[in-house]
């Protein structure tokens, strides 16, 4: 494939740019690997690839009736902000729980993944709570989803006893214990987490 560079590149600046990075007017230029970037994803279509009724390839996305939604778990631990990331390079969002009929569509979903399938993480109590769209970084104890609501306006607030508690040295992420009520977290713990997807195609099955 033949490309062209930007002028003046590659410079190799620093002697320390070992990645490509693609301009917007199509020429490419060498960048430090360490820079942060908005990023495309490409994988080969096979015949064992269905796009299925949540606009995507990835089978671990279901859509529940009940909701509207898609939901996926993710059983490898990430910290709230790589969790977050992840969701978004999926597509989607960490899950915003709208309802308590939302709550249960949830916890069923934390149900099917009991602690022996969840990886290995440094504390073994967030093999029990789950990472979800809510947090107060912007003001302490005024609890937010990521879309900016705050959780009673979401439409679900249910903590679990004795949450939150904000555990020193402060716990700022928003989180779901097993049974469906909320819990504050360490925004750097690591630990399973559900991501949310609106689908984009809903495709009869005849049609997959």
């Amino acid at each position: 494939m033949s490309v062209e560079w930007t002028p003046v590149e590659p410079d190799n600046k620093n002697n320390h740019e070992n990645c490509i990075l693609l301009v917007s007017n199509g020429t490419i230029a060498d960048v430090n690997c360490d820079e942060v970037h908005p990023y495309m994803c490409f994988k080969k279509k096979t015949k064992n690839m269905v796009f299925n009724g949540c606009g995507t390839f990835d089978s671990a996305y279901n859509l529940d009736p009940r909701t509207g939604s898609c939901y996926k778990f993710h059983r490898v631990p990430r910290n709230w902000t790589r969790a977050f990331m992840t969701c978004a390079a999926e597509g989607g969002h960490l899950v915003i729980i709208n309802s308590q009929q939302e709550a249960n569509v949830v916890r069923e979903l934390f149900a099917k993944n009991p602690r022996n399938t969840i990886i290995a993480t440094n504390l073994d109590g967030m093999k029990d709570v789950i990472h979800i769209g809510f947090h107060d970084w912007d003001e302490r104890d005024a609890w937010h989803t990521i879309d900016g609501k705050p959780l009673i306006e979401a439409g679900y607030s249910l903590w679990a006893e004795g949450q939150p508690d904000n555990a020193a040295p402060g716990e700022y992420c928003g989180g779901m214990f097993r049974n469906g009520r909320l819990d504050d977290i360490f925004c750097h713990e690591r630990g399973p987490f559900v991501c949310e997807k609106s689908p984009d195609s809903l495709l009869q099955e005849e049609d997959l």
